[in-house]
């Protein structure tokens, strides 16, 4: 028995073939459920309340989440720090883009399409995160920042160098049926946009809420911790290593490929290296090691790209300096925000909100 089990008092443990089982980790798989059920019931009600355009933003949000979600497991849970997010989210969306223009050339039609072509997508992406993986497992610092560096900028120029499958610069549509007639023939597209990547995102949380409540996240967290002290343990830090890569590649293969079916559409400039330091960025800022975190991070990317274009088109400035600033301020804006953040709040957003959730609740008792 091990020690945790065997400091657990006798109320919370089971017998299972001889064998002790906490029953706390049923209750941590229905906590989450419950969780992942009334957020599911509160994004249904948002979407009737808000505009088509919030609606989409809060889908652009969900699919932001997916990958900033695994990158903060990859990066805050396991210690291993990857510029190549951006190049991963790209595998998705083209594996996405590809298997739905394969079957409207074919002329298949059904709803079960879509979910085929996302389940794809993660197939795809885990496959090149686990090769990208098992490299990394074998490089720290630097060296593991080069290589997933190099991922960025090799996988969207494939898409520019072999033009004759991705379509080069110009990219690839991405055609997705219309809501289902069920819904009525007036329901508009961006509340089943929503929809269909919240609960997308729902799944993936609950998912790595669990991982992360596991043995397995325990093991990220040891390896991140002291890797020598993880191997005295008996914990083969390499395998662990790649394992939390190839969660990581999934999760953001399932992003990339909600992004494109939000936009219908795919190119190399949308998955550039900006979008890799952007998520670096997005989670350092948000939270590191914590799904909620992920999520302000999340919020971060989309509604900072929003509030740029707001204060340009404020100020008086000629067209060529305007765009030219509206697509350098949103990396000045993190860079400067990422400074204030690691000097007043080491933790991020969530570090912040709970140490001041905590003060409040000592002020009060």
């Amino acid at each position: 028995m091990s020690a945790t089990r065997a400091a657990l008092p006798p109320t919370q443990q089971l017998v299972d073939k001889g064998r002790p089982v906490d029953r706390r980790r049923g209750s941590t798989l229905l906590r989450h459920l419950a969780i992942v059920l009334v957020v599911g019931l509160l994004l249904v009600g948002v979407s009737y309340a808000v505009e088509p355009f919030r609606n989409f933003q809060l889908a652009t949000v969900a699919a932001y989440l997916c990958a900033t979600a695994g990158l903060t497991v990859l990066t805050g849970l396991n210690g291993q720090l990857s510029l190549g997010h951006g190049a991963l989210m790209a595998t998705g969306a083209y594996t996405v883009a590809l298997c739905q223009n394969a079957f409207s050339d074919r002329g298949m039609t059904g709803g079960w399409l879509l979910p085929l072509s996302l389940v794809a997508a993660i197939v795809s992406t885990v496959a090149i995160g686990a090769v990208v993986g098992v490299a990394a497992a074998r490089l720290r610092g630097p060296y593991l920042a080069g290589v997933t560096l190099a991922v960025a900028v090799v996988v969207p120029a494939l898409a520019v160098t072999f033009d004759g499958v991705f379509n080069g610069e110009q990219g690839l549509s991405v055609p997705v049926e219309p809501p289902p007639m069920s819904l009525g023939p007036y329901f508009p597209y961006e509340r089943w946009q929503l929809w269909l990547t919240g609960a997308a995102t729902l799944l993936a949380l609950l998912l790595l809420a669990n991982l992360i409540r596991s043995r397995y996240g325990r093991t990220f967290r040891a390896v991140r911790d002291d890797e020598v002290a993880a191997r005295l343990a008996g914990i083969h830090v390499a395998r662990t290593q790649v394992l939390a890569f190839v969660v990581s590649a999934a999760t953001a293969g399932l992003g990339g490929a909600l992004l494109a079916v939000l936009a219908q559409s795919v190119s190399p400039g949308a998955f550039s290296l900006t979008l890799s330091l952007f998520l670096l960025m997005a989670v350092v800022i948000g939270g590191l090691g914590r799904l909620t975190g992920a999520l302000w991070g999340a919020v971060l990317l989309v509604a900072l790209p929003d509030l740029t274009h707001s204060a340009t088109e404020m100020l008086t400035l000629s067209p060529a300096v305007a765009q030219r600033l509206e697509g350098n301020l949103p990396l000045a804006i993190f860079g400067l925000t990422l400074i204030v953040v690691m000097i007043a709040a080491p933790g991020g957003i969530h570090g912040l909100l709970s140490r001041l959730g905590r003060r409040l609740r000592a002020r009060r008792s």
